[in-house]
């Protein structure tokens, strides 16, 4: 879940082209799905749950604005761990963005539901979206936008191979000064880079 008590800073990170994939492997029982029709509202629980989005409703509008238009590419990219019992309790994206006119591999949406949280479920799909997206679009660089809020997940970011970068990049354009806050709050709460 977020941590909305600390302020909050936009960071973008980046993984270089070449950084070696971590291994974390799922806990027995759990396995890795890629999206079939009607998962989005499995999306939108996931993302509701971690404080992404006030409702479900709200969360379904932007998968449908964002996503939907790509179809076809959601079959492939978007990817949720099950739990035994075969509920979707992870998610992530192996997307892309366009940043001055270049696709580049993106990292969209990774939430574990809180009552999975501390089980590695965050680090296995972080591993296994970077591992998706080379697989599609070859060991380019890779890029994620996060924040202060989410501290726990940029760590575990951290450890698959990205780094902040403050570079100028997609939705939230972080200025230097802002940049450096947001690095000193990551910081405080103990992620290491």
């Amino acid at each position: 879940m977020l941590d909305k008590s600390i302020p909050y800073v936009h960071i973008n990170m980046i993984r270089k082209s070449g950084t070696p994939i971590p291994n974390y492997p799922l806990p027995d029982g759990f396995r890795f799905v890629l999206y079939k029709d009607g998962d989005e509202a499995d999306w939108a629980r996931i993302e509701t749950s971690v404080d992404e989005f006030d409702n479900e409703s709200e969360a379904l509008m932007r998968f449908q604005r964002d996503f939907l238009p790509y179809k076809d590419e959601l079959y492939r990219r978007l990817l949720f761990i099950e739990d035994p019992n075969g509920k979707k309790v992870a998610t992530a994206n192996a997307w892309w963005s366009i940043v001055n006119s270049e696709r580049r591999s993106w990292v969209h949406w990774v939430s574990v539901a809180p009552e999975c949280q501390g089980s590695g479920l965050g680090k296995a799909i972080s591993a296994q979206v970077v591992k998706l997206l080379t697989d599609i679009d070859g060991d380019t660089n890779i890029w994620l936008s996060t924040q202060t809020w989410g501290y726990k997940a940029t760590n575990i970011y951290n450890q698959c191979g990205f780094e902040p970068t403050d570079e100028e990049i997609l939705y939230v354009n972080t200025s230097k000064r802002e940049y450096r806050k947001g690095l000193k709050i990551l910081k405080q709460q103990g992620v290491v880079f």
